[in-house]
């Protein structure tokens, strides 16, 4: 529900960006003619939680009054919306803002992964896990973290990792969330697992090696993805175009609507190096993590399926 609340009665006080607001944010906010999305209070405190700049252009204007909604949880749980917010839309908190409040979330919110905790503050989770490492009392009496899909999880998956591994090894054909169920482990882990399989290393990490010491087991080896004789080592933009373009003749797959949707996807990787430096160029300051963030994960997904696909290969051969 959305009210309306007098701008005097609201407090600024432990916002996730300490270097306050920027006045030009705020002067083309002011400008704006259409209404601006209400902002979010926490109504215990009366603190903003998301919509600072937004409360600053409502003053520049001249309103007494500005449209909330209001958020009725636990403090803790205020900031991490607030830093949640800040990071999904609006002015982007700095980078080390972001630490910050990761630090925080960490110290109010230590039950979470990394990986929980790195989708909330717009940061690696690598930089959450050091972050975590520094902070006071450390990893303490941890055994479990709660991950991003709510599931608890064991901090050391060593074994689940074996498991995983061998999963992989038996059938390449399963999907990452198949294994994730089976070995009890996050999808993003058998993804780990099965990448370092596919380079040849162990797919338990230095940290799971450490703990386990005599129990430790030798990389399995996954499946390799076959290139088709036909086409080189080192293929060039025209010589992908070309493989498109004799599957784009095959007719089960033009007269499909799933084969269609593949050529269009495959048609995508079509274009040279020099194109996408292009694009690459001209990605705003202020995508480029998501970009990033959306380029790997597409890449993890197309191993993915290349690996599925050539299971299949391999049971018709």
């Amino acid at each position: 529900m959305v009210v309306e609340v007098e701008i005097g009665s609201l407090s600024t006080a432990g916002s996730p960006r300490t270097s306050g607001v920027d006045p030009e944010h705020v002067e083309a906010l002011a400008v704006v003619q259409t209404p601006l999305p209400p902002i979010t209070v926490h109504r215990p405190t009366m603190r903003v939680i998301d919509g600072l700049h937004r409360l600053r252009a409502a003053e520049l204007r001249g309103h007494s009054k500005i449209a909330v909604k209001y958020f009725d949880g636990p403090e803790a749980d205020a900031f991490v919306l607030a830093v949640e917010s800040n990071v999904t839309h609006g002015l982007p908190l700095t980078a080390a803002d972001r630490k910050r409040a990761a630090a925080r979330i960490i110290a109010s919110h230590p039950q979470w992964s990394d990986r929980m905790i790195a989708s909330v503050s717009g940061i690696a989770p690598g930089t959450v896990a050091d972050i975590r490492r520094r902070a006071p009392g450390g990893r303490t009496g941890e055994s479990s973290r709660i991950g991003h899909d709510g599931r608890v999880r064991p901090i050391n998956g060593a074994e689940g990792r074996r498991l995983a591994s061998e999963l992989i090894a038996q059938n390449p054909g399963l999907s990452l969330r198949q294994v994730a169920r089976v070995a009890s482990i996050s999808p993003e882990t058998v993804r780990d697992v099965r990448n370092r399989m596919m380079r040849g290393e162990d797919p338990v990490t230095r940290r799971g090696k450490q703990s386990h010491g005599a129990d430790r087991v030798p990389a399995v080896p996954a499946p390799r993805v076959g290139r088709p004789s036909a086409v080189p080592d080192r293929d060039t933009a025209a010589e992908r175009a070309a493989a498109v373009q004799r599957l784009k003749a095959d007719p089960a797959l033009r007269f499909s609507e799933i084969g269609r949707t593949l050529l269009r996807l495959l048609n995508i990787h079509t274009i040279s190096m020099e194109e996408w430096d292009q694009i690459i160029d001209k990605v705003p300051p202020h995508c480029r993590g998501i970009v990033a963030y959306l380029a790997a994960e597409s890449a993890e997904m197309w191993t993915e399926v290349a690996m599925r696909v050539q299971s299949k290969v391999a049971e018709t051969a």
